[in-house]
């Protein structure tokens, strides 16, 4: 079915949703287009679809099986290239997920290391401005291919389930292909050649030879969930908490990351208002993570094409992406998620939601930045600061157009506390955060 909206047979605020909630059954579909502009990456344009297998309805809301498809690509090279596959029911009393993705990105964000420490300078990349750079300053190439398995069983504890995946990742590193960004440009619009910040981190040796160009790594995790989540895509009531390790498999880069996740759901008006909250930590407890692992964030179910580093849709939602990266980090997301009209149409069940938000993050194990191979030319105060991360704060709120509950549009506008995390954020895709 085509996906439009017309509100038919709506319930105000306040009504219980039980009352005109019909159960799904069979095949069930959603799909958006994805279309933008950018003047240095080009027209953006493809679609991205979820199909829903709900069989006899037994299960409703949680369906049998989930497929997600997305095609969406920049004219000059950028895109999201990925099937990812959900069920329950594929391996008796085993929850399996499986991600292909190929996820290009010509302009891929890069501040430097340790949050506020890594001087953020605006002006570099405006070409309006007097000190301008160039707009491709905080930027890098990043193509990453990537394979995923997840699983998840029950431990016979009540609510507590096992988890363990294996990933297959493959990353190519290069400084922005300027040449390509400038086909049919002209004049001031041309972006010039000069050092971006990743060509000086090389240059300074802060990134090392033998990460400057990424490399193909494997890594296996394996942890424990608790949850009791009343409904997975939009819970009202319940606990969703975990600890996961991760151990790489590599030679030249072995390291351990744990992941620490709490997430919460307390009902304030029954079927229609909740607040939640997500706090979390991430970090390398031993070993040497490369650059560019380090935006890579760990969790047992990961139905995202990518989190990054802090900031950016997933995490720290107004402030730029990759901002706040280190050895170690710690974030967490406060919200409110108001249902504030239900309605069926198309023998479909809709609601529409507002969800206001404060999110926040930061640095707390530092990577170490080697400084010795900057020239004395250098002003280090253009590039670094002294001190210790502060938290990054943002806030914001989020519009949601959900269909059965599963397939929910999502749009969230941010904005940074601190105008040295950017200017605003403004996200279109799909579900809650969390």
């Amino acid at each position: 079915m085509g996906f439009f909206m017309v509100a038919i047979s709506i319930n105000s605020f306040g009504q219980d949703s039980t009352k005109t909630e019909k159960i799904k059954t069979g095949w069930n579909f959603g799909a958006i287009p994805v279309i933008s502009y950018n003047s240095d990456l080009g027209l953006q344009y493809g679609a991205l679809t979820n199909i829903y297998n709900y069989g006899d309805g037994k299960a409703y809301p949680m369906y049998y099986h989930s497929f997600y498809a997305e095609v969406s690509r920049f004219t000059k090279g950028s895109g999201i290239y990925r099937i990812f596959y959900d069920s329950k029911y594929l391996i008796p009393n085993i929850r399996f997920t499986a991600d292909f993705s190929y996820l290009p990105d010509q302009a891929f964000d890069f501040y430097g290391f340790n949050g506020s420490q890594a001087v953020y300078n605006k002006d570099w990349k405006d070409d309006e401005s007097d000190d301008y750079k160039t707009r491709m300053f905080y930027k890098h190439k990043k193509n990453m291919l990537r394979t995923r398995f997840d699983f998840q069983g029950k431990t016979g504890i009540n609510h507590l389930n096992w988890a363990a995946g294996i990933l297959f990742n493959n990353v190519e590193i290069a400084t922005v292909d300027i040449d390509k960004l400038n086909k049919g440009k002209e004049g001031n619009d041309t972006l010039p050649h000069v050092p971006t910040l990743f060509d000086q981190y090389v240059d300074w040796k802060i990134i090392k030879e033998n990460e400057k160009t990424g490399g193909f790594f494997t890594s296996v995790k394996a942890g424990l969930v608790y949850d009791t989540r009343d409904n997975e895509p939009n819970p009202m009531k319940g606990i969703w908490s975990e600890a996961v390790l991760s151990q790489t498999l590599n030679n030249d880069f072995k390291y351990t990351k744990l992941s620490v996740t709490h997430r919460q759901y307390f009902t304030l008006v029954k079927n229609n208002l909740s607040f939640v909250y997500r706090i979390g930590y991430q970090g390398i407890i031993a070993g040497d993570a490369p650059f560019y692992n380090l935006p890579e964030m760990v969790f047992s179910y990961t139905p995202s094409a990518s989190v990054d580093g802090l900031g950016g849709s997933k995490s720290v939602r107004g402030m730029v992406r990759n901002r706040v990266i280190g050895n170690g980090i710690v974030y967490g997301n406060l919200e409110f998620r108001w249902k504030f009209v239900k309605f069926n149409w198309i023998n479909q069940n809709f609601y529409l939601a507002l969800s206001p938000f404060v999110d926040f993050g930061k640095v707390v194990q530092e990577k170490e930045v080697d400084k010795s191979g900057i020239p004395v030319t250098v002003l280090q105060s253009e590039y670094f600061n002294e001190g210790k991360d502060e938290f990054h704060i943002t806030y914001g709120s989020g519009f949601r157009i959900a269909m059965n509950q599963n397939f929910i549009i999502a749009v969230d506008a941010g904005f940074p506390a601190n105008k040295d995390d950017g200017d605003m954020g403004l996200y279109i895709g799909l579900n809650f955060l969390f």
